[in-house]
């Protein structure tokens, strides 16, 4: 009876260890700090970091847009980061990434009632409007969309981007 239990637990564990390794990484909590963290991960890396939220119109229509970009532009780094004024919302959130193809990219989600702060972290003259798209080049030489992005323009940067490597 022993030998079957531990049989049975010891199968579990390798069902869930299996299902972690293919599940999708979870949301990482933006707080105070963050924004240095990810200039420094992504250090002469070409970067797309997109601001976005669950009710932001035009998010919803741009979301499955970078998401095709991620996927067509491995030598990008895509990093999104949930900046919606609504808090408690990752459900949603990963929802909403996972339908856009973005889950295999880092992701993140603004984790602190004074989102002005994390805002003033990021660019101390950003008011919170989203979508925002940052394009980091390899140099760290920063490029800010407000609005929504054309992918015309973000083709046009990972081309100069890919070119210079």
């Amino acid at each position: 009876m022993r030998r079957r239990f531990a049989g049975i637990l010891g199968l579990g564990l390798l069902i869930a260890s299996t299902a972690m390794l293919g599940a999708a990484p979870a949301l990482k909590p933006f707080e105070r700090g963050t924004w240095q963290g990810v200039l420094r991960g992504h250090a002469g890396r070409p970067t797309l970091v997109h601001f976005w939220g669950v009710t932001c119109g035009p998010c919803k229509v741009e979301l499955p847009l970078l998401g095709q970009f991620a996927k067509d532009h491995p030598g990008i780094d895509v990093v999104t980061i949930s900046a919606d004024l609504v808090p408690n919302l990752p459900a949603a959130t990963q929802s909403m990434l996972d339908k856009a193809g973005l889950s295999s990219t880092e992701n993140f989600i603004f984790n602190d009632g004074f989102v002005e702060r994390l805002r003033f972290e990021i660019d101390p003259a950003w008011q919170g409007d989203i979508p925002r798209t940052m394009l980091i080049s390899r140099d760290g030489t920063i490029t800010t969309i407000e609005g929504s992005a054309q992918m015309a323009d973000l083709e046009k940067w990972s081309g100069q981007q890919l070119a210079t490597h």
